[in-house]
């Protein structure tokens, strides 16, 4: 049950509780209040009767009866005793109420009929109920009013929370500001801390871009002396780490564009086939490139089980230049597909294999190693994490990249592992939309 319902449940079962607390307690008075005047009237007429029986020997005029014979029998064994008293009885003859005394050998009774007052008293009884109900009716629409209210500022608050925890740092809550209002404390407290992590990370993130670019220009320096060193084992190996050094720096430099939101993707229709093959022949490493049949143009493309290995030799395989065409930017993506290649077989075992689906625009990139690690799967990629040590080496940038490129080319880019072992990154591009091409430009 949802918080608005337990509190609309609440306020209706507090004002059914309240309204027959004060249905009883009026019906116990009213009740006690009618018995009480009708003991004081019984007494008054008795003893005005045993006045004019003391008189004159009888009851005459007096509204008293001697030896009644429906009078209670305790009050008759009371009165044999000698005492008086008074009995109130629901008998055959409906409510009365009795009073008695003796009066020499006999009992002097007089009874007052509360047929009338016991009436009423019903009657209040179901007015009572009815104005409990009306209370309920009028209350409870109140009741379920306020519970959506708060409902609906909780829901905004916890919609706002899973926002940034999906990375939008800009939502907030903005609650009006209200004296003693919790929920509006605990919005606040939400917008406070998302300021206070917005403003952290955009300090991480400009320390990241501030390092790569003063690391920048004395990196070119240092890549135009290590290829003036004479040649030999130590100059070669001074050379690998100055590569190293200068991709680390672009893509740092790249990530710190990608998070700053300076990336534009120049979108166009694009054969996905050479971009894929692109982008396997720019990582100089081995993969086997799969197409399924596609419809495309309404012919059907044949399946392409050839591998494709870059650097390629020409071993007759199938041209894939007239295979199916995406919507996209195909030098993001020649960066995506190369990106997740490098890292196959970086942390992976061979055989690499990039596959098109059959819709055309799916493409998946797997290796036969032992697949990611389920902190990655969990949380996805983080940079300068490479997972566990038995996947490898590198700096954990590239499969960041490789997310930040396919949001901006408007792509998503997921992680999983085979069943039959393997790590297999798969990467959705969207579809083309209805009039892609660009009209003519008149001068």
């Amino acid at each position: 049950m949802t918080l608005r319902w337990r509190i609309v449940a609440l306020v209706a079962a507090a004002t059914c509780a309240a309204a027959a607390a004060v249905g009883v307690l009026v019906h116990h008075a009213s009740r006690d209040r009618e018995l009480s005047q009708a003991r004081d009237g019984a007494r008054t007429t008795l003893d005005r009767a045993a006045v004019i029986y003391a008189r004159t020997g009888g009851v005459q005029g007096s509204g008293a009866v001697l030896d009644a014979p429906g009078l209670p029998g305790d009050l008759r064994r009371l009165v044999e005793e000698g005492h008086q008293g008074t009995e109130f009885t629901t008998g055959p003859g409906g409510p009365a109420m009795w009073a008695a005394r003796p009066a020499d050998d006999q009992v002097l009774s007089v009874r007052v009929d509360m047929s009338t007052a016991m009436r009423d008293i019903g009657a209040l009884d179901t007015n009572i109920i009815l104005a409990g109900l009306m209370t309920t009716a009028v209350v409870l629409p109140l009741g379920v009013l306020t519970a959506e209210r708060m409902s609906r500022r909780l829901r905004l608050a916890a919609a706002t929370a899973r926002r940034i925890a999906a990375g939008d740092l800009d939502a907030r809550i903005s609650p009006a500001t209200r004296p003693h209002d919790e929920i509006a404390e605990i919005a606040g407290a939400v917008d406070s801390m998302a300021a206070a992590l917005q403003e952290r990370l955009l300090d991480e993130q400009r320390f990241t871009a501030d390092v790569a670019h003063e690391l920048r220009t004395p990196l070119m320096g240092l890549v135009t002396s290590a290829e003036l060193l004479p040649p030999g084992e130590a100059a070669g190996y001074v050379r690998d780490r100055v590569r190293v050094l200068s991709t680390l720096v672009e893509e740092l430099l790249e990530i710190s564009r990608l998070d700053a939101g300076a990336e534009e993707a120049d979108l166009s229709p694009c054969p996905l086939g050479p971009v894929l093959e692109e982008a396997i022949a720019g990582t100089g490493l081995s993969a086997r490139l799969r197409t399924g049949a596609v419809e495309v143009g309404g012919q059907r493309d044949r399946e392409d089980t050839g591998q494709r290995d870059a650097p390629a030799e020409d071993t007759g395989q199938q041209d894939v230049t007239d295979g199916p065409k995406v919507w996209t930017d195909p030098r993001r993506l020649t960066r995506i597909v190369a990106n997740l290649v490098v890292n196959a077989h970086r942390h992976g075992r061979e055989p690499v294999e990039v596959t098109v689906a059959a819709d055309g625009r799916t493409v998946t990139v797997r290796d036969h190693g032992t697949g990611f690690p389920d902190d990655l799967l969990e949380r996805g990629p983080q940079r300068f994490r490479t997972g566990v040590r038995e996947r490898g080496r590198g700096h954990g940038l590239g499969l960041t990249i490789a997310v930040g490129q396919a949001k901006v080319i408007g792509a998503t880019l997921e992680f999983g592992n085979a069943p039959g072992g393997g790590a297999v990154a798969t990467l959705r591009l969207p579809e083309r939309p209805e009039s892609p091409e660009p009209g003519p430009i008149h001068g």
